[in-house]
């Protein structure tokens, strides 16, 4: 986005914020009586003496039906892990999400309490998440006492639940990790899952009249997913089809370093990227309308998008031209195809609501660390450049660090690194200022101390993420 409208977000974005901690302090006074304490002290979580005696277990619902739940070690080291969950499809909402289970419970034989919601509703929760997660604080401290530091940790979308309360002012949290966040926000995500969409139905369907936005039910998406998964499987069966594929690729920002297959070898590697594809693009098709209802509209487009200048910033070009080169095909016929019948406009209000619940604006007001695995189908790590550039327009870099695990898979980390983050940021705190406790190596080798189940952070730089772009209407 332009620094233009990322003001405008901003904006809006803040008074959002400052609503949702207002309406949880109105559900209790705890949230607002709950200050940031930049002078908290205590054992670090590396040096902290492991507990084996049973944790103390609390739970409740809060008054948007919210449920939460927490875990408090005998030799509680006063911090608190305050823990925001990824996308759920439904109908199970538990307070306790299981992918973060493990490293809960490292946290927990490491003094730390832990503590989580369900969010008021499954699928895109972004409308109460932020209010959730502050709800379930101020009942874990009117249940446990006030916690002395407290550490919003997120997971894929939880990821940028916990980057959203980190601009919010007196939230009560004192520092935040986002793993694996969707950090580049909700506006974005939905136009780089459409841009791909696109790509494909126009490419690979020509003539055909394929749905592709403002899905409500699951039902009304099925043919356009059926029809692309025919497309995208006939496909690679042609040197044709695969070029095409890898277009689709990069505008999905597809990883391009992936186990097994050489660099080198641009063949293999369109190859895997189209097998990707097919496991990747009818999943986000198929939840896009949890969006789309809980927006009241889709916020993605293609109208106005100029399709040569996306593939001219992307990291995958070369790729991209020598499959289309190796089948004799015309790249920029197709690119200008795309851009001439790029016709979805956004839905007013979807847009306007994403806007406003579910898109960063950087400013900062705590300490945030955000990591994020190399190889990440549904969060691309191209997100991160797009928030790094988010957080430096807003001036607030100095707050940000970034870092990253040689890894396939979404939130594919192991303890050893989710509970090196969470000490990193815990040092942070304790110190005031960075130094090298987020650096590559300090976080290796703290990861690598814990002799749990390994570690394996890199250092990294994410390429330009390709698809963000401002709306204007009548484009």
């Amino acid at each position: 986005m332009t620094r233009t409208l990322r003001q405008s977000c901003r904006t809006i974005a803040s008074t959002s914020a400052l609503a949702a901690l207002l309406a949880a302090a109105s559900a209790s006074p705890a949230a607002l009586a709950a200050q940031p304490r930049a002078d908290a002290s205590g054992p670090s979580l590396a040096a902290a003496t492991p507990s084996t005696a049973t944790p103390s277990v609390a739970s409740g619902t809060l008054s948007d039906g919210a449920a939460w739940r927490a875990e408090v070690p005998a030799n509680w080291n006063g911090k608190l892990v305050l823990f925001a969950h990824g996308f759920r499809p439904g109908p199970a909402n538990p307070a306790w999400d299981t992918g973060f289970a493990p490293t809960a419970s490292a946290l927990v034989v490491r003094s730390y309490a832990v503590a989580s919601s369900s969010y008021a509703t499954t699928g895109w929760a972004l409308q109460t998440a932020a209010q959730d997660q502050l709800g379930t604080l101020a009942a874990f401290e009117e249940h446990f006492g006030k916690a002395s530091r407290v550490i919003a940790v997120g997971r894929s979308m939880g990821g940028l639940v916990t980057s959203m309360m980190a601009e919010i002012p007196n939230s009560g949290i004192d520092g935040a990790v986002s793993t694996c966040g969707l950090v580049g926000g909700g506006v974005a995500l939905n136009n780089y899952q459409l841009d791909a969409a696109y790509a494909a139905a126009e490419l690979l369907l020509p003539g055909r009249d394929i749905r592709l936005a403002g899905f409500t039910t699951p039902a009304e998406s099925a043919e356009t997913i059926a029809a692309l998964k025919a497309a995208l499987q006939h496909a690679s069966t042609s040197s044709e089809g695969r070029a095409r594929l890898a277009l689709v690729a990069a505008l999905l920002n597809t990883p391009t370093e992936l186990d097994g297959v050489a660099a080198d070898n641009p063949d293999a590697l369109a190859a895997a990227q189209a097998k990707l594809v097919l496991g990747t693009l009818p999943t986000v098709i198929e939840r896009r309308h949890t969006i789309v209802n809980a927006a009241g509209g889709d916020s993605g487009w293609t109208a106005g998008v100029d399709y040569s200048r996306l593939l001219q910033s992307s990291a995958q070009r070369q790729l991209v031209e020598h499959m289309y080169a190796t089948a004799g095909l015309d790249l920029n016929g197709d690119l200008s195809a795309l851009t001439a019948n790029a016709d979805i406009e956004p839905s007013s209000q979807g847009l306007q609501w994403m806007l406003r619940t579910s898109t960063p604006t950087g400013e900062l007001q705590v300490p945030l660390l955000a990591t994020h695995t190399t190889m990440d189908l549904l969060a691309p790590i191209e997100y991160q450049e797009e928030y790094a550039e988010t957080v430096r327009q807003a001036g607030k870099n100095a707050l940000f660090r970034q870092a990253f695990v040689s890894r396939e898979g979404h939130c594919n980390f192991t303890v050893a690194e989710n509970v090196a983050a969470v000490d990193a940021m815990d040092q942070r705190l304790q110190t005031g200022h960075w130094g090298s406790v987020a650096t590559t190596a300090d976080l290796q080798a703290t990861a690598t101390s814990l002799k749990l189940d390994g570690a394996n952070y890199v250092e990294f730089r994410p390429a330009e993420f390709i698809n963000d772009r401002d709306w204007t209407p009548g484009q």
